[in-house]
């Protein structure tokens, strides 16, 4: 939790702290204990099998448990569907490494458990559902639905906003459009589940509604391994460009989060901030092309060495133009060392003919060249970069870019670099001028 910003902090000492007492304070009165054990089995063993993250969000429920949630509502007394909830979150996100955001997960579900108890308790919701009372039934499921949608939304949002450097009005929209279908789908699921557990088939009828859905969601699970497939092969050229060039070490990495924390920004949708990471992640990647010697010179690189230094970019977009997954990352690859006025490379494009994710990563690159600590030179401070950027903000850097990461950096911070052992010494002290790309060893990390 001490990694986490502040405003991160102060949000799930609110959550966490305000779902304890209701748990203990809302009603608990006239709860059928056997339907009780009954619900909590089935949370605790659909939340064992639950591994198909629909969202990427911290806070989504997983899997089958939303309209097991649902019912939990209509068939036990306030306390009681909030705190039955608690053991099948954390099992379900038990691959979860860090415990803050397993414990914000069960916050956020049991304060939209109890929101949405209290309002179907308002309009005389019965514990009792018969099939005669379906159609009413409904109404008041529908109901419930929406709160446990809209709650768990925005704490969702709330909290994703503290933490991942993301707009509340942007995220808010990307939680919402991504979990409304499944999420206000649960209520009918759930007054059938309700109805078909009065009909003397108890815990027999949340198998019945529920296993359906778990094939469903088993082709969620096949995407979410692919997009772990994807990861997988993007991490596996960043390891190769480290091994060989020490002076990347971690810097991918950094470059590829101030990209993001641009995009948002500027409001990119949700996907082409992915593929916008990606060619963050894999900006330098060509690197792999350039002969050791050369990466490794300690001093300034001579003319034939600096024109095998600027071919990387256009190495690293061929050796990945084959990944699809990619889309937009390879133009930001190939092009992320082009300028505004036309005079980088490779291609010399200028001003708005340069792709949107070059230009975005072009600050990224040159602010994390700017902050990152060396074993030679100390690093600049964040805001002293900035001034830097600014300064070649219009010739070299996108004006608007600057000004997306200079408000990014006044929200959120920066993290100071990281000390970089066994890297050569520096190819020419760091300038930026008209004539040059961020030098620090070639071209802002070249």
């Amino acid at each position: 939790m001490r990694t986490l910003p502040p405003l991160a902090r102060v949000h799930v000492i609110v959550v966490a702290g305000a779902s304890v007492p209701a748990m203990i304070l809302l009603p608990w009165s006239g709860v059928d204990l056997d339907r009780l054990i009954a619900l909590a089995a089935l949370f605790v063993t659909f939340g064992a099998v639950a591994r198909a993250r629909l969202t990427g969000l911290c806070g989504a429920p997983d899997g089958a448990l939303f309209p097991l949630v649902c019912a939990s509502v209509l068939l036990l007394p306030a306390g009681a569907a909030a705190t039955i909830t608690v053991p099948g979150v954390l099992i379900a996100r038990a691959r979860t490494a860090d415990p803050t955001a397993r414990v914000v997960n069960a916050a956020h579900l049991v304060l939209s458990v109890a929101a949405a108890s209290g309002v179907y308790e308002l309009l005389g919701g019965p514990r009792e559902v018969t099939a005669a009372a379906i159609w009413a039934g409904l109404a008041r499921v529908g109901a419930v639905g929406v709160v446990l949608y809209l709650v768990s939304g925005v704490l969702d949002a709330a909290f994703a906003t503290a933490t991942q450097g993301v707009g509340q009005v942007q995220m808010l929209r990307e939680v919402f459009v991504r979990t409304a279908g499944w999420r206000l789908g649960s209520a009918p699921i759930a007054l059938m589940m309700a109805v078909l557990w009065q009909q003397r088939l108890g815990v027999f009828a949340a198998v019945l509604v529920l296993l359906p859905l778990y094939v469903a969601f088993w082709a969620y699970a096949q995407q979410a391994r692919e997009s772990a497939a994807h990861e997988a092969t993007v991490r596996t050229f960043v390891r190769a460009v480290e091994i060989k060039d020490g002076y990347t070490r971690g810097h991918s990495e950094r470059v590829a989060r101030a990209s993001v924390l641009i995009a948002r920004q500027l409001g990119m949708r949700e996907d082409r901030v992915v593929c916008l990471r990606y060619a963050g992640i894999l900006h330098d990647v060509g690197k792999l092309s350039v002969s050791t010697k050369v990466l490794t010179k300690p001093g300034r690189l001579d003319p034939d060495e600096l024109r095998e230094m600027q071919r990387h970019p256009v190495s690293g977009a061929a050796m990945v133009r084959d990944l699809e997954f990619l889309g937009e990352a390879h133009a930001g690859i190939l092009h992320h060392h082009e300028r505004m006025d036309g005079r980088g490379y490779p291609a010399g494009l200028a001003g708005s003919q340069i792709p949107e994710f070059a230009r975005v990563i072009a600050v990224a690159d040159a602010f994390d060249s700017m902050t990152s600590t060396r074993s030679y030179r100390p690093a600049r401070g964040a805001q002293a970069a900035m001034a830097e950027l600014r300064r070649c903000s219009g010739s070299q850097f996108d004006p608007r870019m600057v000004d997306a990461l200079g408000r990014a950096l006044a929200r959120y911070g920066w993290p100071e670099g990281e000390v970089q052992e066994r890297v050569p010494a520096p190819r020419g002290e760091m300038r930026f001028d008209s004539h040059s790309v961020a030098r620090e060893r070639v071209g802002g990390g070249a």
